[in-house]
């Protein structure tokens, strides 16, 4: 799909167009350069920051922290599958290889009806624009999770519907269905996390991404091992029944932001200088200082905002304030 995507898609990173545009001046005669052109890190760095600034967004965001363990343990689940309707049909029903793959199916199933529904959410989350008094005029990144609540929920309760309807008495459909709910819970949780992360921490999005894709890759990898021993102790119920009372808690997650986006964006050093523009950068720095005195009862000062430390800033730098 990769050549399909390249062009189809257009870039939006701010300063990949600035720097494109400013190499077709200099083709033209002009001297033009960007700005991440004339601040460009070594590879060395680079590959520095590319192992710390995500490691420590993983360990110090709330976030990147929630969001991760929320999506990595629905992408466990997604592997989790592979292995656990194979043994629950195949004891039931006794199915063969080629029949559980077919069951295995519905989580395609469920992800294509979350494909089908998402426009919906994207029509939601542009029209919070105009309620955004933060930035008038730009979506609230807290819109991109109005479907992964009703998401996450479908998520746990196709864990319980799949669990409790694996019984050689009940016609095979029904446990199927179950396992449709979680593909499309696990499409929305998803999708809301990679649209948030990208939404919230903008040009530091590819840092929160790759902290959450380790998690994903993690759980996909180690969960699965798990699968056989689980549902054979705990017996397919209740094995199916923990897993979905995990995913309960985790539901909060999105409700949590939803609630208090704002106020945990406001706190965020990260997100205070994930923003391209400058003057919005400095709008979020007065807005985390301000809150700073009203809580501690002093005057707003400058030097009380710090950036993370040893992180690259706007233009790639490393900065330590």
């Amino acid at each position: 799909m990769l050549p399909v995507f390249w062009f189809i898609l257009k870039e939006t990173r701010g300063d990949v167009i600035l720097a494109s545009r400013a190499k077709k001046l200099r083709k033209q005669g002009r001297n033009a350069y960007a700005k991440s052109e004339l601040n460009k890190s070594s590879v060395v760095e680079m590959l520095k920051v590319s192992f710390k600034r995500p490691t420590k967004m993983l360990v110090t965001e709330f976030v990147v922290i929630s969001f991760t363990l929320w999506v990595s343990f629905a992408w466990g689940i997604l592997f989790l599958f592979q292995s656990s309707v194979t043994q629950v049909f195949t004891e039931l029903y006794g199915f063969g290889t080629f029949q559980t793959n077919l069951v295995q199916l519905a989580l395609s199933v469920g992800a294509i009806i979350g494909t089908i529904i998402n426009p919906v959410q994207d029509m939601l989350y542009l029209r919070s624009a105009k309620n955004n008094k933060e930035r008038p005029g730009k979506p609230v990144p807290e819109a991109r999770l109005y479907f992964a609540v009703p998401g996450s929920l479908i998520f746990t309760a196709g864990m319980f519907w799949y669990g409790w309807s694996s019984y050689k008495t009940v016609h095979w459909i029904v446990p199927t269905l179950g396992i449709a709910c979680v593909g499309l819970g696990i499409y929305e949780i998803y999708m809301a996390v990679v649209n948030y992360l990208a939404d919230a921490y903008e040009k530091y999005a590819a840092s929160a991404l790759s902290a959450a894709s380790l998690g994903r890759n993690t759980f996909g990898a180690f969960l699965p091992l798990a699968s056989q021993a689980l549902y054979t102790n705990l017996g397919f119920q209740w094995a199916s029944s923990l897993l979905g009372f995990i995913g309960l808690a985790l539901s909060v997650v999105p409700v949590i932001l939803l609630l208090k986006g704002p106020d945990i964006r406001a706190r965020s050093p990260f997100m205070s200088e994930s923003t391209y523009d400058e003057e919005e950068a400095e709008s979020r720095r007065n807005s985390v200082s301000n809150s700073k005195a009203q809580r501690q009862g002093s005057t707003p000062a400058w030097s009380s905002v710090r950036r993370p430390e040893g992180v690259p800033g706007p233009a790639g730098q490393a900065v330590a304030m």
